[in-house]
């Protein structure tokens, strides 16, 4: 193949001058094709070696994406055509063809494939862009009908982009209301019948074309040409059914017990409301009955609490059997249930279901191979006799309930006016607590927090401990309640974080470990004026350092007074204290307060790691927090840890630290500082 000088009309062309090379066989033309760089091509169809559309077709195949022009006399002028259809760029005739006229034809086709070459990228930028995000893209023209998907779209639907391409939107994208589940208008329809963009539908079910149904939102905006005119349409959509099955459990644990999944006193209250709102239209009773097992803190104790927590489920089994559908059983923690019986002619029939209970109670619970045997008493109280409202009938069913435990047990008790044993105790109680801390009653034991990948011991939490003169010790649940009713834990609280605090510097000084000393914090002390006060004072008297000290809150605390807590929460950041969520997932839930608020610590509720063996299936809430609080650099820690397994899962999903009976009961100041130099790594596996 030889070049060819550029001839003088080309080299006067607007544009620039050419290489241009002739040829006069075909096979001369493909070598040459094979081994220059060829912007376009001009082929007479009537060549010595190939004669008409052969002639383009070998062409084609050699340079598919080069401009091929066919340059043809006026009596080939169909056989030129013919060739534009089959993939020719253009024609030029003989008898107009001059250097002038091949020039800009030249120079077109070589701009225009420029264009065409730049459009291509474009595109493809476009069509990779949209298959490396994470929401589906679908595409319409304005009639509903499918142009293009994206990768995420293809999987969702269950639709490949060319079975789908040219189908209705309604037949690769069927979406139907989750509620009615009736296939509502599009989101093409509305952004059309506006000229703007659909809002997003939340409430949307997108059937697969094989069946699957996902939770999804979608939105659509519609795509307008030059002049502004609507051409098609553009559909985004996200699958969000892991989203909304977390939303539902969150909710659903709200109001439900983890364990049985029986209403909590939260839903009960509102059942009990309610039934009192009926009660007088109707002519009917409301009766309340309170049960507490006999003798399951034994079984509990002798054979663990996962047999205990099952033979809680298998009780609330038998409970809900022996009501109405009408009824509601409650669990409101412990072994301690709630019955709420609606719609009662007489006050007498709720003996009758009274009676039921005892009998389908004491019935040996098969578990584990073991026949168990346990019993309930029954506290009875009826509405509009005994309250006229649902905290009056609970409290007055409860008092009923110790009344028929004094009686002997495994009995019921109506409530009468005279039971006022309760209030007595707890009058007696109160008035013990007011000189309690004077004579120097209280204690503080420690429980260790326990590094889970190194075993260490990395904090205490601060337990508060009451030895009566007459009754013994109690547990912080007999009097807490009441020094926060009566105003007492205020000094009592004070107390307990000057204590702690000297405790915790006392190791210090003794050259042992620095920890993380965990103080609680109730609702009253944390709204109290002098709170800040009272921490910076207690600091500074004790020298402790003010990073080693972390108050804990429950989400309750926080939230009701959400601006306040922000701004009290800020100050003990500024002086270095820690902040961790108590209880957390138990309460409010809510993650915008997570970034509001300036917290170090979150603390899983031992309710949900009792789900890890409890309920295996059902650890959502417990990977979520985990999750969670790595996403926001936050601390994780979990309460309650009793078993190995509990342990192992919390290990598995690298949860950063624990607290439980499995590493260590709280224990005396002397005995902590044995486990600060010990650890606890042989617990943990290290």
């Amino acid at each position: 193949m030889t070049p060819a000088t550029e001839s003088g009309a080309l080299a006067d062309a607007r544009g620039g001058p050419f290489d241009v090379w002739w040829v006069r066989q075909l096979s001369e033309g493909l070598e040459c094709l094979h081994s220059e760089k060829i912007c376009a091509v001009f082929v007479n169809l009537f060549l010595p070696d190939s004669r008409g559309i052969e002639t383009l077709d070998r062409l084609l195949l050699v340079v598919p994406q080069v401009p091929i022009v066919v340059v043809c006399g006026l009596d080939d002028e169909d056989m030129a055509l013919r060739s534009v259809q089959r993939g020719a760029r253009d024609y030029l005739l003989k008898g107009y063809l001059d250097g002038y006229v091949f020039s800009r034809a030249l120079h077109n086709m070589i701009e225009c494939k420029g264009l065409e070459d730049a459009l291509f990228i474009e595109k493809e930028q476009a069509r990779v862009t949209l298959d490396s995000i994470d929401e589906a893209v679908l595409s319409t023209d304005l009639s509903g009908t499918i142009t293009c998907l994206n990768l995420i779209a293809e999987s969702m639907t269950g639709w490949s982009r060319e079975d789908a391409v040219g189908r209705p939107l309604d037949e690769v994208f069927h979406v139907i209301d989750a509620t009615t589940r009736k296939t509502g208008r599009n989101s093409v329809e509305l952004a059309a019948e506006y000229n703007r963009t659909s809002g997003i539908a939340t409430n949307s079910i997108l059937i697969r074309g094989d069946g699957i149904e996902s939770c999804i939102e979608n939105s659509a905006a519609l795509v307008h040409d030059r002049e502004g005119q609507p051409t098609g349409a553009v559909i985004v959509f996200r699958d969000v059914s892991a989203a909304r099955a977390m939303t539902l459990q969150m909710a659903h644990s709200a109001q439900h017990d983890f364990l049985t999944g029986l209403p909590n006193r939260m839903l009960l209250n509102d059942r009990i409301g309610y039934a009192i709102a009926l009660a007088p239209r109707h002519r009917k009773k409301v009766a309340v009955l309170f049960l507490d097992l006999d003798g399951f803190k034994h079984i509990n104790d002798s054979l663990g609490h996962p047999v205990g927590d099952r033979l809680l489920q298998s009780i609330a089994r038998r409970l809900v059997e022996c009501v109405r559908g009408s009824d509601t059983v409650s669990r409101q923690g412990g072994d301690e249930f709630i019955v709420l019986l609606s719609e009662l002619q007489r006050s007498e029939d709720a003996a009758i279901t009274a009676r039921k209970i005892l009998h389908a109670v004491a019935a040996a619970h098969s578990i584990d191979l073991h026949d168990l045997h346990v019993t309930t008493s029954i506290g009875v109280s009826v509405y509009p006799d005994d309250g006229l409202d649902a905290e009056t009938l609970i409290k007055n069913a409860d008092t009923a309930m110790y009344q028929a435990k004094e009686n002997g047990r495994q009995g019921y008790q109506f409530f009468k006016s005279a039971m006022n044993v309760r209030a007595v105790e707890r009058q007696s109680v109160e008035e013990s607590l007011r000189r309690a801390l004077e004579r120097r009653e209280f204690t503080l034991q420690y429980q260790p927090k326990v590094n889970l990948k190194t075993g260490d011991v990395t904090g205490a939490e601060a337990l508060i401990r009451w030895t009566h003169p007459t009754r013994g010790p109690l547990s912080p649940a007999q009097f807490i309640p009441i020094a926060e009713d009566c105003g007492l834990i205020l000094p009592i609280g004070r107390w307990v974080l000057l204590e702690a605090c000297r405790q915790a510097q006392t190791w210090v000084d003794f050259g042992l470990p620095n920890v993380v000393m965990a103080v609680n914090i109730s609702a009253m002390e944390f709204r109290d004026d002098s709170f800040l006060d009272n921490v910076f004072a207690i600091l500074k008297e004790t020298g402790f350092d003010p990073g080693s000290l972390q108050l804990e809150l429950t989400e309750s605390v926080l939230m009701k007074r959400a601006d306040t807590a922000a701004a009290v929460l800020q100050k003990l950041k500024t002086m270095g204290v820690q902040v961790a969520i108590d209880d957390f997932g138990t309460g409010y839930s809510s993650l915008s307060y997570l970034r509001k608020f300036p917290i170090d610590t979150l603390k899983i509720d031992q309710s949900f790691v009792r789900q890890i063996t409890s309920a295996p299936d059902d650890t959502t809430i417990v990977t979520a927090v985990i999750s969670m609080g790595r996403a926001l650099h936050l601390r994780v820690i979990a309460e309650g840890v009793e078993t190995k397994d509990e342990l192992a899962f919390l290990q598995a999903h690298e949860c950063h630290e624990a607290q439980g009976y499995y590493f260590s009961r709280p224990v005396p100041p002397d005995e902590f500082a044995k486990l600060l130099k010990s650890g606890l790594a042989e617990l943990i596996g290290r």
